[in-house]
C-alpha cells in the first residue's frame, strides 16, 4: 500500500554513491521542468476545472473547515503482502511450537527417565526449533519493512485540507516521508488540465504536486488523492471540489459521504474494483468471463486487506494539526528542511539538483527538416523533360 510513497522517499534520500553507479549502469533520462511549465501549472489550478465538483471519497471529515481524505498510491492492491508475511510468521510459529512441544518432552524426560530413547525427539525437536527461529530472524531482518507497507502501521495514508489556515497536512509514517505541512497557494493537479493527467485518466487517483520551491524541502511532494478515477472527468471532478471547498468555502458543494475508519469488510473488498468500472463495461464476454473464473483472487487479496486493515492503527494528527484553525491556537509551521534529522538534510541537499526548476521559458521544438538534398535546376529540368516527353507519346498513342 505504501510501497510507491516509500520508493518516492528513497528517490529523495538515495545517497550519491548508489545513485551515481545506477545511472552508470543504465540509460539516465533527465525530466527538465522550466519555470514557464511550473507557472502554467499553477495557474491552471487556480481556474475552474468542472462544472461538476463531486467527490468520490473515501471522506473521513468534512466541515466548514476541514475536508479530510485517504490518499496514496496502490490501495486496491493492499491484502498481497499481508498474505505472504502472514503465511511466514504462522509457519515460524508453528515451528517454534513444535520445538517447544519436543523441548517440554526432553525435560520431562530429564526428572522422570527410565531409559526411554530420546535420540529422535532431540533431533526433531532441534530442526524445527533451527527452522522456527531461522525464519523468524531472517523475517525480522529483511521482511518486516516490507510487512509494514500493510501491517503494524498507520490504517491509511491522510490528507488534511484546512481552509482557514489555508494549509494541506500529509499524514505518512516516518520511512514514507513523515507528516508534512505545506502551503495551499503552491499545490498543482492533474485534474486542473488534460495535459497534466495520464492518458485517459484510467486508473489512477488525482495527483497533487508541490514543487520544490513551495515544499520547503528541496523536493517536490506528491501525494495520490482518493480512489482511482475511471476517466479524466472524474479527476476534474474530484479535483474542483477540493478546489473550490479550498477557495471559495463549502457552501454550494455536495456533501460527501463519511467514510468511518473502523475496517469493516466492505472497505477491504470494494478498492480492488476502484477504477475498472469503464473497463467491465467496455469488455468482451470472454474477458467478463475470464474475471468470473479468477473471482476466487479477489477473495483472497480481499481477505488480506481486511486482515491488514484489522492488524493496523488508526492514524492520529499531532495535536497543532488537530487544533489548527481555532481561534487561539497556534498556525503549525510549515515543512522545511530543518525539521529533518542532520543526515537526511545532508542527502536532500545532494539531490536538490534533480528536482530544481530551470530558469525562463522551454526552448520550442525545432522543426524536422528533411535529410534528403534539394534537386539541382539540371536536375529538375530533365525530370519536367521526362514527364513533357511521356505526355506527348501518350497523345500520339491514342491518336
Amino acid at each position: 500500500m505504501y510501497f510507491a510513497e516509500w520508493l518516492a522517499w528513497l528517490a529523495y534520500i538515495d545517497p550519491k554513491e548508489e545513485r551515481d553507479a545506477f545511472e552508470k549502469n543504465h540509460k539516465k533520462t533527465n525530466i527538465s521542468i522550466y519555470e514557464s511549465d511550473e507557472q502554467d501549472m499553477l495557474d491552471a489550478a487556480k481556474r475552474s476545472a468542472s462544472s461538476n465538483p463531486l467527490s468520490r471519497g473515501p471522506v473521513y471529515v468534512y466541515n466548514k473547515h476541514i475536508l479530510e481524505m485517504r490518499c496514496g498510491m496502490m490501495e486496491d492492491k493492499r491484502g498481497l503482502i499481508t498474505i505472504l508475511s502472514t503465511a511466514v510468521i504462522l509457519y515460524s510459529l508453528v515451528n517454534i511450537a513444535m520445538a517447544l512441544e519436543d523441548l517440554t518432552i526432553l525435560i520431562g524426560l530429564l526428572f522422570t527417565y527410565n531409559g526411554e530413547p530420546y535420540a529422535g525427539t532431540l533431533l526433531t525437536g532441534s530442526v524445527f526449533l533451527t527452522l522456527g527461529v531461522g525464519t523468524l530472524w531472517l523475517y525480522l531482518k529483511f521482511g518486516l519493512r516490507f510487512t509494514r507497507f500493510e501491517m503494524f502501521t498507520s490504517r491509511h495514508l491522510l490528507i488534511r485540507f484546512n481552509r482557514t489556515t489555508q494549509q494541506v497536512y500529509l499524514h505518512r509514517p516516518p520511512y514514507c516521508g513523515g507528516i508534512v505541512t505545506l502551503p495551499w497557494y503552491g499545490v498543482t493537479s492533474s485534474g486542473s488540465d488534460k495535459k497534466y493527467a495520464a492518458a485517459g485518466g484510467f486508473g489512477l487517483p488525482l495527483d497533487l504536486i508541490w514543487p520544490p520551491s513551495f515544499a520547503g524541502a528541496l523536493h517536490p511532494e506528491l501525494i495520490h488523492v482518493g480512489k482511482a478515477a475511471n476517466n479524466f472527468t472524474e479527476l476534474q471532478s474530484e479535483w474542483e471540489f477540493i478546489r473550490r471547498f479550498m477557495d471559495e468555502g463549502p457552501e454550494g458543494l455536495p456533501r460527501p459521504s463519511l467514510t468511518s475508519h473502523f475496517p469493516w469488510p466492505w472497505q477491504a473488498f470494494t478498492p480492488q474494483f476502484e477504477g475498472l468500472t469503464h473497463y467491465f463495461r467496455k469488455s468482451s464476454r470472454i474477458t467478463k468471463l475470464g474475471l468470473v473464473l479468477i473471482s476466487p483472487a479477489f477473495l483472497i487479496i480481499g481477505t488480506g486487506h481486511w486482515l491488514s486493515l484489522m492488524l493496523c492503527w488508526k492514524p492520529r494528527w499531532p495535536r497543532i494539526i488537530r487544533e489548527a484553525g481555532l481561534p487561539g491556537k497556534p498556525v503549525p509551521p510549515l515543512t522545511t528542511l530543518d525539521d529533518y534529522p542532520p543526515a537526511i538534510q545532508a542527502r536532500l541537499r545532494e539531490n536538490a539538483y534533480l528536482w530544481a526548476t530551470r530558469p525562463g521559458k522551454r526552448p520550442q521544438r525545432k522543426k524536422r527538416t528533411s535529410t534528403r538534398k534539394p534537386k539541382t535546376e539540371i536536375a529538375t529540368a530533365c525530370l519536367q523533360n521526362d514527364i513533357s516527353g511521356e505526355t506527348h507519346r501518350a497523345d500520339g498513342s491514342s491518336g
